[in-house]
């Protein structure tokens, strides 16, 4: 008999993987190799907030997309599982939120911010990137460097890929990912 009001405690620690980081410098390509390679939910915001926009329920500028994605993510490390959410994360109070996440669902958390400290080459990803998400229209070079991005001030593992491939990129977070 199952007791519906019981929430067994899984029998491994879930980690919640917040991939922050500003549009272009690689957070997409980490997630989705560690979601592939580990089989584990990922949770994306700009695909959230597209589907927001694109029904007209929302547009992207808000908080919903996050207010949702921290939703979905709770809803996995319930069930015990890992979750793999990508973001920009430009705010301390975004950040916040998701350490409360994995908190309140007895989850680890890792902090990882991907920066590219080649801004020609951080440049030039930008201008050559292809949408992935229907409709999805891309910061340019300019809005990217507008961006309010605010200063981490909390742990985190920092990933510069203008320096290191995605293959270790994915090993880091992979070794980090499963410590415990």
């Amino acid at each position: 008999m199952v007791d519906a009001g019981h929430n067994p405690q899984p029998s491994a620690r879930a980690t919640l993987v917040v991939i922050g980081g500003l549009p272009a410098t690689g957070k997409s390509t980490i997630a989705r190799a560690l979601t592939r390679q580990h089989q584990i939910p990922y949770v994306r915001i700009d695909t959230i907030e597209q589907a927001l926009t694109g029904s007209g329920i929302a547009d992207a500028s808000g908080t919903a997309g996050y207010i949702i994605g921290y939703a979905l993510a709770a809803e996995q490390l319930r069930l015990g599982l890992s979750v793999v959410v990508e973001c920009v994360n430009p705010v301390e109070v975004t950040r916040d939120a998701w350490s409360a996440t994995a908190q309140q669902n007895s989850a680890r958390l890792l902090n990882v911010e991907v920066i590219c400290s080649d801004p020609d080459e951080h440049r030039r990803r930008a201008e050559q990137r292809v949408v992935d998400i229907p409709d999805l229209v891309l910061p340019t070079w300019q809005e990217i460097l507008d961006r309010d991005y605010e200063p981490w001030t909390v742990e985190r593992l920092v990933l510069d890929t203008a320096i290191m491939n995605f293959d270790s990129a994915v090993r880091l977070v992979t070794a980090r990912m499963f410590i415990a």
